[in-house]
Formats: structure tokens, sequence, C-alpha cells
């Protein structure tokens, strides 16, 4: 099968992202050379169950695997794992493994993903993250002993491991700077609600103060030092700062970084070069805006999409973003893009009743739409945001109230 990428194709990331990938280059027909490079030992896993069922036990790690290993070898791929790449030379058209060893190819798909921020002293013992199956296995083992946690951060990541450990009957404080938690995505009305789902579950909840640094004491955490001078004991710090695309291994590449690997619309960072999933920054036609995404579901549209281009397809890639949180007994599931300057209204149901809709409008069009708890209405008002429907179709209920959302 002719394609952009010759004979032999590389895909850095074993990821979910990178799996799909190169399930669909097979999928497609494409008979080449095909290799799979990742820093860890483990083949493909799932990343959501890390801070949920993991944490909790709900799940054996073996669950969280993709592929069984008889589906990994129908693929025929040249795994190699536990290998990360170190270097991309474009003009060669080589990719550099950490050791030394290069890997030829004609094409390319960067699904390296993320990296976790941290603090200053954050290899302390007792000082956790969250990215990988280890990770989380790591945390779950220190959360058994019965310590008490101080989670900082409260997007998703930190909301949800705060969720998992009070599930597990952990004393837990969540510090988050914001005014209130999931802000950046929600804003402040929806993470008001958040706020209250924590405390309603015992999580003794501080926002609006920023975190100065970890205090220590022969070598372990012993606490958080909060920018106002108070202090919060702890024996597991779990830090969920946010992340940064892991792009390190591309400098000198000539690939332009900035936030994750930068391309087109067809998510092409150079001919023959193509990103998918976390540390991919491309520009959506959709929303006629450039964005990087951190949610699951892009990891493998994107990376299907990455890799029908590499085959020829020529379609740019104009997802309406999908992603959710899970949360105690609450699902919040969301569609499309929630601009700090949108506004906010309820479309069905009511907060106080813990089930309801909402859209999220921007420049007279609905750009998002959100459900809490509500997986079926949330999904019918989805072309919404599909159908860039005017703002004033989500007030045609007259019991309808905007809300401004800062």
């Amino acid at each position: 099968m002719k394609t952009e990428g010759g004979k032999r194709i590389v895909i850095v990331g074993a990821s979910a992202a990178g799996l799909s990938a190169a399930e669909t280059l097979r999928r497609r027909g494409w008979d080449g050379h095909l290799t799979l490079i990742g820093d860890e030992a483990r083949p493909p896993y799932d990343r959501p169950p890390l801070s949920k069922q993991i944490l909790t036990g709900a799940w054996e790690p073996q669950r969280t695997t993709l592929r069984a290993p008889q589906e990994l070898a129908r693929l025929e791929i040249g795994l190699r794992l536990g290998r990360p790449a170190a270097g991309l030379d474009v003009k060669r058209r080589q990719a550099r493994l950490a050791g030394g060893a290069t890997i030829d190819f004609d094409g390319l798909i960067i699904a390296t993903g993320v990296i976790p921020r941290r603090l200053p002293h954050g290899d302390l013992n007792g000082v956790h993250v969250l990215r990988t199956l280890d990770d989380a296995l790591a945390l779950r083992a220190a959360l058994l002993t019965g310590p008490r946690v101080v989670v900082v951060g409260a997007g998703f990541l930190g909301t949800e491991v705060a969720a998992a450990a009070r599930t597990m009957g952990l004393e837990v404080t969540l510090v988050e700077p914001e005014p209130v938690p999931v802000r950046r995505p929600f804003g402040d009305r929806v993470g008001a609600l958040v706020a209250a789902l924590h405390r309603d579950h015992g999580t003794d909840l501080r926002c609006g103060v920023p975190v100065r640094g970890l205090c220590e004491g022969g070598g372990r955490v012993t606490g958080v030092e909060l920018a106002d001078g108070s202090g919060l004991p702890a024996d597991v710090v779990v830090l969920a700062l946010g992340s940064t695309p892991a792009t390190d291994w591309l400098t000198g590449s000539g690939l332009t970084l900035a936030n994750g690997v930068v391309c087109d619309a067809l998510c092409r960072a150079a001919p023959g070069i193509y990103a998918a999933g976390d540390v991919a920054s491309w520009h959506n036609p959709r929303f006629g805006t450039r964005m990087r995404l951190e949610h699951r579901m892009n990891a493998t549209e994107q990376a299907m999409a990455a890799a029908g281009n590499l085959l020829g397809d020529a379609q740019p890639f104009a997802p309406v973003p999908y992603f959710w949180t899970d949360q105690y007994d609450t699902k919040i599931q969301a569609y499309g893009i929630f601009p700090p300057d949108a506004e906010l209204r309820i479309v069905d149901g009511d907060p106080a009743d813990g089930h309801f809709t909402a859209a999220y409008g921007r420049r007279g069009v609905v750009v998002g739409v959100l459900g809490w708890n509500a997986p079926r209405q949330v999904r019918a008002v989805r072309n919404l945001v599909v159908e860039r429907a005017p703002w004033t179709t989500s007030t045609d209920t007259p019991a309808l109230l905007p809300v401004a959302v800062n």
C-alpha cells in the first residue's frame, strides 16, 4: 500500500494513542515494517482507571492492559519497550533510543504523552505523582497504611485521587490555589458544585491558597506549608499539579515545539511526521483554534486520524472533544470546549437535585455542554456543539437563567 510513510513506520509512545495508531495502520492494510517504542517495560495500558479503580483496589492491575499478548502479536509490531526515545534526526529519518541505538524510519507518529509537574523536594519519601501504573501501585500501597493525605491540585486528577482516598476512609485535605476546584475547565459555578461534593464526603478543602513548599523530616515528607503561613500535616502528599508535554527528546530535532509538538490541522508536524494524543498541539478547524487535549478519547481518535493522514487521507482532524470524570457517586461528562469567557446556562434538571445538563456559549454559539449524572441528556444536547447552534437555542425553556462564568 502506497503511503507517505514509505515502508518503515515508527511510533514513539507505547500508549493508548500509540497502540491506536498501530492498529489503524494494520486495519487499513498497511503491511510495511512497524516499530513501537515505549519508555515503560509494560505493553500499552489504559490510564483513566489509575486514579480510580486501581487506587481503590476495585480492579487488579492486569485489567488495565489494552490488548492481550496474542492480539499484539497479530499486529506484527517490533516492540521496543523499556527503551525511551532520546533524540530525533528529521533529516536522516532516525529516532535515537536511550543507550545510543537508532531506528530508521520513513514515517513517524509521536505519541509520547506528558510528564507530571513536581514541586521542589518532590522526591522525598511519601511524595507521589500519578502518571504510570507503577505510580498508581506505589500510591495504593502507601494509602493502605492509613496515612493522612494531602492532595495538591484540584483539577480532574487531584479531585479523583482525593475521592478515591476518602472512599478508602482516609483523612484527606485537598489544596487548590484557585477559588474552586476544576475552575479552569468548567468555571466557578460547576467548580463550586465539585467543592460541595467533596466537602459533603468529608474532604478538608483548602481553596484560594497556593502551596509554599513541602515539609521534611528524616528524608520523608511531614506536611505541606501554605502561602498564608499555615501548615498541613501529612504522611502522604500527592502532587496533581498538571503536566508538561514529553518533548525534551525532540529538542534540536527541527520540529516546532510550543506546549507540545506543533502540528497543522492534519496532525502533521513535518513531512511524514505526525503527532497524536496528549503531546500534540494542532489547529482544530471546527473551533478555529489551536488546542492540546489530555483526554482519553482524544488519544484514540487523534491517533486514528494521524495514521490515516500518514497513509494519505489528508483529512483535517476536527473533533468535538469528549471527556469525563468519576468522583464518588457522581459522573461529570462534557463535550466541546469551555473558554474562560463563556456563559453558562442550565438546560435541564437542577443542580440542587444532583442531576442536570448545562450549555456553555461564546460569541453567540454553543461551544460546550456538560452533564452531571445525566449521561442520556448530555448526549442528546451534544448536537448543540456539533451544529454550532445559536446561543439562543439553549434558552427555549422560560425557566432557564444565564449565569456568567468568570
